[in-house]
């Protein structure tokens, strides 16, 4: 009688080689670029796919002018015909045409903005009516890796229009590469949509639900922020001091410290945060990072005043406002009157 099959046993992870963990990681990573690669293609073949077949619809409603019911009639045959496919309902199939419609040029199917979902190129197409506004969201969700609900998120909360505007004094304290990376990581206003806040502004109120939501938190701050301490303790020399909110940035390669105000902004606060910045540099920050990087969040501020505050300061601070909902921008005609710092300074300087 034969003996029963056996299966090779596992040997243990303690009898491989000190080189195995390497060679693991380095397969692993192998395997999940492979993934990542497969799915970025599969996307880019359908989104060329809809986009000729909306080259087509076009053409025909161009020659033929034709009305909604060929595409009625199209979809139906298309799924009798093809009846393992999704995708060819009759909104989705007008949904090529608006798209071909929206990116006349064929180069744009060879960036790297032709890899996301085909759910991503709807939204912007749904939620967004100007070219350069796709635009910078599809790059953006190339650059971030956003899902279909955090894209929606940030259009629905307008981060083109806040990315990059902290009032900050990087350029005269950073490196010109680290001071424009740091310029985009920041933005004005920051909005905290998942906050309630009570009728009485209060700061620890505010600290501990970005704590509790920090998830969504991180969200909003960007990429590359991860999440070190609340209320993190500085001693100095026997004396505590406690900085409201501590991450570390990967890609800035630093400390960033966040200063919580329910308050509009006084320039005294500034001398604040630069102690705690100053701390995180000798207590915390290894030999290689970067300076810390200072944000203090305001429920309002003065520009002007905040330009006039940064100046002459040697660490990298931001200056941004808080709101917990998005609110309008300000009319274009209004904010167009509104003086540039320079500006104030040269009607000064003429009336002296």
């Amino acid at each position: 009688m034969s003996s029963p099959a056996s299966f090779e046993s596992t040997p243990a992870k303690s009898s491989m080689p000190e080189w195995y963990p390497e060679l693991l990681s380095s397969i692993a990573h192998q395997i999940d670029g492979g993934r990542l690669r497969a799915v970025a293609a599969a996307n880019q073949e359908l989104v060329r796919s809809y986009w000729s077949i909306g080259q087509e619809l076009l053409a025909r409603e161009s020659r033929e002018g034709w009305g909604s019911k060929v595409v009625t009639r199209l979809s139906a045959d298309l799924r009798d015909r093809f009846p393992e496919s999704r995708g060819f309902s009759p909104r989705n199939l007008r949904y090529m045409k608006s798209f071909a419609a929206a990116w006349p040029d064929r180069a744009m199917l060879q960036t790297a903005s032709a890899t996301l979902p085909w759910s991503h190129h709807v939204l912007l197409l749904e939620k967004l009516t100007t070219t350069d506004e796709r635009l910078w969201y599809m790059a953006a969700a190339v650059e971030e890796g956003w899902s279909h609900n955090v894209l929606s998120h940030q259009i629905e909360t307008r981060l083109h229009e806040r990315s990059g505007y902290a009032i900050n004094n990087f350029k005269a304290t950073l490196p010109p590469s680290a001071s424009e990376l740091a310029r985009q990581s920041f933005k004005d206003p920051y909005v905290f949509d998942f906050v309630a806040m009570t009728g009485k502004r209060n700061e620890r109120e505010l600290e501990g639900q970005l704590v509790d939501h920090v998830e969504k938190f991180l969200l909003e701050l960007g990429q590359g922020f991860a999440f070190v301490g609340r209320q993190f303790r500085l001693t100095i020399l026997g004396d505590e001091f406690f900085a409201d909110l501590l991450f570390y940035n990967f890609r800035l390669r630093c400390f960033v410290v966040v200063e919580l105000k329910a308050t509009a902004f006084k320039p005294a606060y500034l001398g604040q945060i630069n102690m705690y910045m100053s701390a995180v540099d000798d207590l915390l920050a290894h030999p290689d990072d970067h300076p810390t990087i200072g944000l203090l969040l305001c429920k309002t501020k003065n520009n002007v005043v905040a330009e006039y505050s940064l100046r002459g300061f040697s660490k990298p601070i931001g200056i941004a406002e808080w709101e917990s909902e998005i609110v309008a921008s300000l009319p274009e005609e209004f904010a167009a009157t509104l003086p540039s710092i320079s500006e104030l300074e040269a009607e000064l300087s003429q009336g002296t």
